[in-house]
């Protein structure tokens, strides 16, 4: 666990940049670089890698230069590497270098590259622009509805869901449906979309993408069979699918199995140091009674202190970290500047959250009511409101935390252990 806190900086860009669009889905666009088989993995060949030496034969090509930016962008999104960002970046200058006028390609590069860094508001900009060049492709809808769902926009993203639906019905349209399903509350319509996202998979990360939110749906509503059997899915197109990972640890801990789930998180965060994995191996440390908690929270508090002096994206599990386990008015004064960029459910949630450990409670609620507002039966948004409810001395609040048992039971192991 020692290698925690050497690969901090790495898991703050990760976190801020990449992880906050994981769940949406994947890029629409499968040029013949991203195309690759599904054995191409087992024989060593990326369709970055292969993005590139495109790039390289055909240097005065700007569809090739705009190929291997969204295909860096892609395994970014896929391997949690940030540095990849930065190699995209480069790639659409150049393709802009070679066709500034009308490169519909680069111009969707770079909404996808605005959203992977958290500048939703530019993303949007890009998103509108590319679908006014081409009403009829949906390249442009993806970055449109990404962009949307994280400023808060859910009916603007919706429509662009929709036009994707109604112009491409593949995994990135269905997954993106299915996440809007979730976020309204319509978690059966939800399962139904991720199943036609993986019967739609061509590749075998999209196939693990999509497993592995099916298990993530089923974990939610407390569904432990079957959210192992999506997991086991994930693992089987992806050996090592971080979030297939977590998923299968999350399991074992529900049955009974902490040993071996903190074993599964430890190798988990030794290679992939997200905050969501660690202050998941932290409270579920801290639900058993195991006082083994040095390396995670300090691996967390490196992070908040990184966080806090570059200025970036705030991933909300270090929000929700520093409230819990931190100083609530660091996660206050993290919330807000997150807040200024990103407007979700999400986001809102975590800020309301922050707000109630810091004795904020009447503006707490309000945040609170906000992550509600579309719907998502989400057992921790629950808790968290009956929380700052009942600090209101409102009667709701009671009803609230039931609800909150009764949507996830198994969510005890983590966050339902009282408000310390």
């Amino acid at each position: 666990m020692r290698r925690l806190i050497t690969a901090v900086g790495a898991a703050v860009a990760v976190a801020g940049c990449v992880a906050g669009l994981l769940h949406l889905g994947p890029d629409t666009s499968r040029p013949q670089a991203a195309a690759a088989p599904a054995g191409a993995r087992s024989a060593g060949i990326s369709p970055a890698g292969a993005a590139r030496k495109r790039a390289e034969a055909y240097p005065d090509d700007p569809a090739a230069w705009a190929g291997l930016a969204r295909a860096e962008i892609e395994q970014a999104r896929t391997t949690l590497d940030a540095g990849r960002l930065g190699a995209a970046d480069k790639a659409l200058r150049r393709s802009l270098a070679l066709d500034g006028t009308d490169n519909y390609a680069a111009v969707t590069g770079q909404g996808l590259l605005a959203n992977a860094r958290h500048e939703f508001a530019q993303g949007r900009e890009y998103g509108l622009r590319a679908t006014r060049m081409a009403p009829d492709r949906p390249d442009g809808y993806a970055v449109l509805a990404d962009a949307e769902i994280q400023l808060g926009n859910y009916p603007q993203a919706r429509a662009a869901v929709q036009r994707m639906l109604d112009i491409a019905p593949a995994t990135a349209a269905y997954s993106r449906a299915a996440y809007d399903l979730e976020t309204g509350g319509r978690p059966e319509d939800a399962a139904i979309a991720l199943q036609r996202a993986v019967d739609s998979a061509v590749t075998q990360d999209e196939r693990a993408f999509t497993e592995a939110r099916l298990g993530d749906l089923a974990w939610s509503r407390g569904e432990v069979d079957r959210a192992e059997r999506h997991y086991g899915r994930a693992l089987a197109a992806v050996p090592d699918h971080p979030y297939g990972q977590a998923g299968i640890a999350r399991v074992s801990a529900a049955r009974g199995h902490t040993g071996r789930a903190l074993e599964l998180y430890a190798r988990l965060v030794e290679r992939t140091p997200m905050p969501q994995f660690l202050l998941e191996a932290l409270e579920l440390r801290r639900a058993t009674g195991d006082t083994r908690q040095g390396s995670e929270r300090a691996a967390l508090s490196a992070q908040v202190r990184m966080v806090r002096a570059d200025g970036g994206p705030v991933d909300p599990h270090l929000i929700l970290y520093a409230a819990d386990h931190g100083d609530p008015k660091v996660a206050v004064e993290l919330a807000r500047r997150e807040w200024e960029h990103a407007r979700s459910v999400i986001v809102a949630d975590a800020f309301g959250w922050a707000l109630h450990r810091a004795g904020q409670n009447t503006e707490a609620l309000a945040y609170a009511r906000r992550a509600a507002a579309t719907g998502w039966k989400s057992a921790l948004f629950r808790y968290h409101r009956g929380s700052i409810e009942r600090a209101l001395a409102m009667p709701e609040g009671s009803r609230h935390l039931s609800e909150a048992v009764a949507l996830n039971p198994r969510l005890s192991l983590y966050r339902l252990d009282g408000d310390g």
